[in-house]
């Protein structure tokens, strides 16, 4: 897919971008799986921890995701070796990884889903989300010490 194109987006208004800009999800999104292409646009002054995951196919479709490693600097995704041999990686370092986070009123009842991260191939724009035994759906916000950086979620 080549070009730019035009996109009414759920929180940034008309948007112009790039057909290489998109993120495709083969398989969807877990509940969403004929949503297959998104792009990941950061919100102002996030510092990038904190974007928006935005369906190219539906506008009003859009999800808030973060840079895990800033909330838990201790997060390790462990991809199983199919997975990785998905990706054409060696190890999981070579990915992206973000976590959805479910916005609540008021905003220190959020939680982010550490066990369902998003993994991107940062060259091949080829993106999973994948199931991590090890951690839970729902960890509250509160939980993290650096909780300031996430706040605006």
């Amino acid at each position: 897919m080549t070009g730019t194109g035009k996109l009414q987006t759920k929180y940034f208004g008309e948007i112009e971008y790039e057909a290489g800009d998109v993120l495709r999800f083969p398989e969807g999104l877990f509940g969403f799986e004929e949503e297959q292409g998104f792009l990941l646009l950061p919100f102002e002054g996030s510092g990038g921890g904190m974007l928006c995951l935005q369906s190219v196919k539906t506008p009003a479709l859009a999800f808030v995701v973060l840079d895990p490693f800033t909330l838990k600097p201790d997060y390790e995704p462990e991809l199983e070796r199919a997975e990785l041999k998905a990706f054409g990686v060696k190890e999981a370092g070579d990915l992206g990884f973000y976590v959805l986070c479910a916005v609540k009123n008021p905003v220190s009842a959020s939680t982010v889903n550490l066990k369902c991260p998003l993994v991107i191939h940062p060259v091949t724009r080829e993106a999973r989300q994948i199931i991590m035994e090890r951690y839970d759906m729902r960890h509250p916000l509160a939980e993290f010490s650096r909780r300031e950086e996430a706040a605006p979620c």
